[in-house]
């Protein structure tokens, strides 16, 4: 009996696949705090986090996210 695999909803709802196949998150770090952090580390923590280093942990993400 063959069933399908479950999207994980939790994972789908914090990451994007970009259109050449990295998957885009927001960066961690920016939510309380943040007084005694300098801006420019708060102007670079703005920008989204890139997964993109093997294979496997992307085919891992696009798994969960129902990708493949």
């Amino acid at each position: 009996m063959a069933n399908k695999n479950k999207t994980n909803k939790s994972v789908k709802k914090r990451m994007q696949v970009t259109a050449h196949g990295k998957i885009k998150h927001a960066q961690c770090n920016r939510r309380h705090l943040n007084a005694h952090i300098p801006a420019s580390r708060m102007r670079r923590l703005r920008r989204p986090g890139i997964i993109a280093e093997s294979r496997s942990i992307l085919k891992k993400y696009k798994a969960a996210m129902g990708e493949l």
